[in-house]
This record gives C-alpha cells, sequence and structure tokens, in this order.
C-alpha cells in the first residue's frame, strides 16, 4: 500500500496552499524574464539613440524609449502579486498591442515618417516579431492565471 506524500507537486488547475496564483510563477517566470531582456534591449538602444542622434529621428526615438517604459511596468507587475499588479500588467500589455500594431502599421505605411526603426516598426521585425507576440502571450497568461484564481475559490 503506497501512501502519496503531502510534498506532491499541485496540479497546474490548483495553486498551492488555496491561494492565488502568482502572474510570476511556472511559465510566468519566462515571461517575466523575456520582458526584462526587452526592457533593457529597448532602453538601451532608445538611451543610446536620444543621447548620439536625437535630431534625426526624434519620434522613433521617443517611441522606442516608450517601449522600454512600458516593459519595465510589464515586467515589474508581472514579477509580482496582487489585484493591482494584474491591473497594471494588463494594461502594460494592452499599451504595448496598440502600440505594435499602430508603429507597425505606420511604419509600413508611412516609411518617411520612421527614418530609423524603432522597437515596434514593422511589428517588431527587427526583434523577430516578438514584440508581436510577447503581449498576446502575457495577456493570454493573465487571463489563464485569473481564470485558475476563480476556479480555486
Amino acid at each position: 500500500m503506497s501512501e502519496q506524500s503531502s510534498s506532491s507537486p499541485p496540479t497546474p488547475s490548483a495553486p498551492p496552499d488555496g491561494r492565488a496564483a502568482r502572474t510570476g510563477s511556472g511559465p510566468g517566470r519566462m515571461l517575466v524574464a523575456v520582458y526584462a531582456i526587452f526592457a533593457l534591449a529597448a532602453g538601451a538602444r532608445a538611451g543610446v539613440q536620444i543621447a548620439t542622434r536625437f535630431d534625426e529621428a526624434p519620434v522613433a526615438y521617443a517611441l522606442s524609449a516608450l517601449a522600454a517604459v512600458v516593459y519595465v511596468l510589464a515586467t515589474v507587475a508581472l514579477a509580482m502579486d496582487g489585484r493591482t499588479s494584474r491591473r497594471v500588467a494588463v494594461a502594460a500589455c494592452s499599451v504595448e498591442l496598440a502600440g505594435v500594431l499602430v508603429v507597425g502599421t505606420l511604419s509600413l505605411a508611412d516609411p518617411a515618417a520612421f527614418p530609423d526603426a524603432t522597437v515596434w516598426s514593422a511589428f517588431g521585425r527587427g526583434y523577430g516579431f516578438v514584440p508581436l507576440v510577447l503581449p498576446v502571450v502575457g495577456l493570454y497568461w493573465l487571463w489563464h492565471v485569473s481564470r485558475r484564481d476563480r476556479r480555486a475559490a
């Protein structure tokens, strides 16, 4: 007769100890890591561009800086726990998705308006289209964790 130990891993559909699932746990850790990398990459790129040649493409460089701020907000909000953090994460992912769709469309429709690429130009082509996919994955993850919390309650 085998006994089930109390230290067995929790099932994916129920958070351990009846607590709310964390957005930065499990697969969410990878999401937080990718957002952190993009925050660093977009921030560094925007910082160098703004410091060295802002007059060449001020709109593009300002948009890259905005993208970096959105990535930082998403990173922190996804890593933290709580209702407010989730709302901030949803807002950040939504702004990012809107930004990549609007800037991506405008950069293809009027390339002269973007003399230099932004993180969101051409739907993130310069970054392997990750800027287009990342907010969709982030919003899905937030929906999944919230749904899991509702089922556990």
